[in-house]
């Protein structure tokens, strides 16, 4: 079969065409700019200061104390020490307890801005050191001496960011706090981490960036002060922490040691609220102060009460004293 000849300008035009073709796309993907960077995971970065825009979760407490134990830790050799607000807030007597049954009085600081709250006790133990001025950054690793379930045990937790804490009742507030996710915890220790109120939250170099403040059992998360907190508590009772302090390195390997020599040498320590309805108490083990279990709000909703907010919160109530 034989097919006509093409005219020699037809064929001469089908090559420039492809030509002109060819070079505009070459053109066209020059000046195209180039595809974005990959987006970083969030692991790493530095953690952005606080913001009225961060995720809201609601706490409600009571209006009047309850008898309770929670955790506190030294911060000065000469009697200062910190714990959560809401372990004892309230209380007619708190006490740092020094051995099994016997407690020294302790005069209560209340910063009425945020959930740190200052002790003083005539004596002290060697104080913990401070980290507050460290860059955070998402994915830190962070470890929870203390008193959980009002027994010794310890937590450990990764850096997810930052949330509002909508204090609801008693010391009505809102005030930025970090949220971790629980990564381990002290081997037989199952349910509530109640009584870890108010233990420090320490860094890998052993310094406190942090107060333990409440929990969210359902979503394995655990909520400390902000450094910012800590350190506004301390200049507001105009009590100084120590200026030199060493801590102990830790690991998600040696945690457990170290807690126990945390508490060993009394720097992490249980201490009791006595509540005014129980002036005749005297300071013993106590019951764990159970730990705020915050409500999260949904994205973009302003907050609510908690029994509008789905399902309601728990409220930092301290359990009543078992005796």
């Amino acid at each position: 079969m034989h097919f006509p000849r093409l005219p020699d300008w037809l064929v001469y035009a089908a090559v420039v065409l492809a030509l002109l073709i060819s070079a505009v796309g070459r053109q066209e993907n020059a000046a195209a700019p180039p595809p974005p960077p990959p987006v970083p995971g969030e692991e790493g970065l530095p953690l952005g200061p606080a913001s009225p825009f961060d995720p809201a979760v609601v706490v409600e407490v009571p209006q009047t104390a309850e008898p309770g134990a929670g955790t506190a830790f030294a911060v000065s050799d000469d009697g200062v020490w910190m714990t959560a607000r809401h372990v004892v807030e309230g209380c007619s007597h708190a006490a740092i307890m020094v051995a099994d049954g016997r407690g020294v009085d302790a005069e209560v600081f209340i910063d009425p801005r945020g959930e740190a709250a200052i002790l003083i006790t005539e004596g002290g133990a060697p104080a913990l050191p401070l980290g507050l001025d460290r860059t955070l950054r998402r994915g830190d690793r962070a470890f929870h001496p203390g008193y959980p379930q009002g027994r010794a045990g310890e937590a450990t937790s990764r850096l997810l960011g930052r949330e509002n804490l909508v204090v609801r009742g008693r010391g009505e507030r809102t005030e930025s706090v970090l949220v971790w996710a629980e990564t381990g915890r002290t081997d037989g220790l199952t349910g509530t981490l109640a009584g870890l109120s108010g233990a420090p939250a320490l860094d890998s170099g052993g310094r406190v960036i942090g107060v333990t403040v409440a929990e969210a059992p359902r979503r394995g998360r655990i909520y400390t002060t902000s450094p910012e907190t800590v350190l506004t508590a301390l200049n507001a009772s105009g009590r100084d922490a120590a200026s030199f302090a060493v801590g102990e390195p830790v690991t998600p390997e040696n945690y457990g040691r170290v807690a126990d020599n945390l508490r060993r040498d009394l720097r992490v320590a249980q201490v009791i609220c006595i509540a005014p309805d129980a002036t005749n108490a005297r300071p013993g083990r106590g019951t764990p102060a159970a730990m705020p279990a915050p409500e999260a709000l949904p994205d973009g909703a302003a907050p609510k009460a908690p029994d509008q907010a789905g399902g309601g919160a728990t409220a930092p109530s301290a359990s009543p004293s078992a005796g």
